[in-house]
């Protein structure tokens, strides 16, 4: 393994976030303010625990709120402004990251978000 940072765990991405939401530009900017802003006060802990440099893996494990049908590629849209905020926290620059292996585990009420950022090897 590699350095493993502690997991942030979020609630689930609000609706507006999602690509297909059809809304005012302004709520979706208001929605994407405060995803980014919640999951930088969630990490602002962990700052400093990612090492400087070297490529980056990121785990999300989506746990939906209902049986809804998903697209993981909608919810990692979704989770956009989260992910900025979690490397805005953690001070690492996302470009960095270039594996993201995603686990969909069965539906439990509300939901929720688990990020892990680890540097294999170095």
């Amino acid at each position: 393994g590699g350095a493993l940072m502690p997991t942030i765990t979020m609630p689930w991405p609000d609706s507006n976030l999602s690509p297909n939401a059809r809304l005012h530009w302004r709520a979706k900017a208001d929605a994407v303010q405060a995803a980014r802003q919640e999951a930088r006060m969630t990490a602002l802990a962990w700052r400093g625990t990612v090492p400087d440099d070297g490529p980056l893996t990121l785990t999300i494990t989506l746990t939906p709120p209902d049986k809804r049908k998903r697209d993981a590629d909608n919810v990692l849209a979704s989770l956009k402004p989260s992910l900025d905020g979690l490397a805005d926290a953690v001070g690492y620059d996302d470009s960095r990251i270039n594996t993201i292996i995603i686990h969909l585990l069965p539906p439990v009420a509300p939901g929720a978000v688990r990020l892990e950022v680890e540097q294999i090897g170095g």
